[in-house]
Parts: C-alpha cells; sequence; structure tokens
C-alpha cells in the first residue's frame, strides 16, 4: 500500500463542535497548521476531512481544501454519521487523489491531560500491522484481495471511530477542568468585589457619622 513519493497528502482534523473547553481545539488546529506549513515547504499539498465545527471553520479560514465533513456528532460517537466523511478519504486514497492519510486528534490520557497527536492511518505503519509471528497458509473466498480491501477498510474506519471517541472523551475532561477554573476565578473575583464594597461602604459610613458629630458640636 505503501506509494513512492508523496505529492498530496490527505489530512482527517477532529475537533469538537464547541468551545469553553480550554485549549483542546487550539492545540490540535495548532498541530495540524504545523504539519500543514512543513508539508507546504517540500512542495506537497493537501485535501482535509473535518470532524467537528471548530475545525471545520478553521480549514475553511485557511483556505484549505476540505473534501469532506461531519458536525453536530453530539456527545456520543455514531458510526452512520462518520462512515460518509471517512469513505471519502479511502477513495481518494484508492483512487491515487493523495499519497498519505493522517489523522490530528487529542488523546485521552487522564482526567487532567489531553495530548494533540498526528498518526498515520495509510499506508499503514509497522507498528499498527505488528511482526507477524509465523507462517500461514490462509484459503480465502472470494479471493483474497476483495477480502482485505474489506477488512482493511473496517479497520481504518474503527481506527477514526476510536479517534473521535478519545477526542470527545478529551473534550467532556478539558470543559470539566475549564468550567472548573471559571468557577474558582468568578469566586475570587465575587470575593474581592465584595471586600471593596464594604470598605467602601464603611468609609461612607464613617464619613456620615464625622459630618453628624460635626454637625451637632456646631449647634
Amino acid at each position: 500500500m505503501a506509494r513512492d513519493t508523496v505529492k498530496r497528502i490527505g489530512i482527517i482534523v477532529i475537533t469538537a463542535d464547541k468551545g469553553l473547553c480550554g485549549g483542546l481545539n487550539t492545540n490540535v488546529q495548532r498541530l495540524a497548521l504545523t504539519h500543514m506549513k512543513e508539508w507546504e515547504a517540500k512542495g506537497e499539498s493537501f485535501d482535509v476531512c473535518c470532524f467537528g465545527n471548530r475545525g471545520l471553520g478553521f480549514m475553511q479560514r485557511l483556505g484549505a481544501n476540505v473534501i469532506s465533513s461531519a458536525v453536530q456528532l453530539g456527545d456520543r460517537p455514531q458510526m452512520d454519521k462518520l462512515v460518509g466523511a471517512t469513505k471519502a478519504m479511502l477513495d481518494g486514497y484508492i483512487k491515487d487523489r493523495f499519497d498519505r492519510l493522517v489523522i490530528f486528534y487529542t488523546k485521552f490520557i487522564n482526567t487532567m491531560k489531553q495530548e494533540p497527536v498526528m498518526e498515520q492511518l495509510l499506508p499503514l505503519s509497522g507498528e499498527r500491522l505488528g511482526s507477524p509471528t509465523g507462517s500461514w497458509d490462509y484459503i480465502y473466498e472470494p479471493e483474497a484481495k476483495t477480502v482485505l480491501d474489506q477488512v482493511l477498510m473496517r479497520y481504518i474506519e474503527a481506527i477514526i471511530y476510536q479517534a473521535v471517541a478519545e477526542n470527545m472523551a478529551s473534550e467532556q475532561s478539558a470543559r470539566m477542568v475549564a468550567m472548573k477554573a471559571a468557577s474558582d476565578n468568578a469566586n475570587n473575583v465575587i470575593a474581592e468585589l465584595t471586600l471593596v464594597y464594604n470598605k467602601s461602604r464603611q468609609a461612607a459610613i464613617t464619613q456620615e457619622l464625622s459630618e453628624i458629630v460635626a454637625g451637632a458640636a456646631a449647634v
């Protein structure tokens, strides 16, 4: 499946549909932009597929060639919403419209840490394929190419589905942390403003008492 030269690259960018989740979307967009500039400097061009409103808007502002997209994915990934855009990218690789297919998404590490990553989908890397443990003679029906083509397509779809699921998990964790930080900051601001208000109120009362005492003394 490997190509001798790489002239055009297919890019899948996975982001959230909404903001208010810290630097989640910005980080993966920055990673994608960095690699796109490197590829452009080498004379390589790219076609883009976007999952999520934020990534789609970002790529449109860049003027990238967006050939497929899927937005409003909800809180749980559903394969029927992903399969159309995914198929457009797989067909592009099969029909030699581009020579490499990569994916950018945010990998879920834990609740407090999410990491933007880039992974190569096609051609499949050695890490994905694994090391052969023996020599086996299989009988394929109808034929090996037809079976393997379908298996590999489903495999790539499963990888993309996993990436979307991890991105959604990262989004919820990042939003939870961002909202907690916003709530803590709001509480600090309220406490500071309450202190300022009380000081101003106390100063006003003190001034009024001073004026009353001064008036009584004058009489």
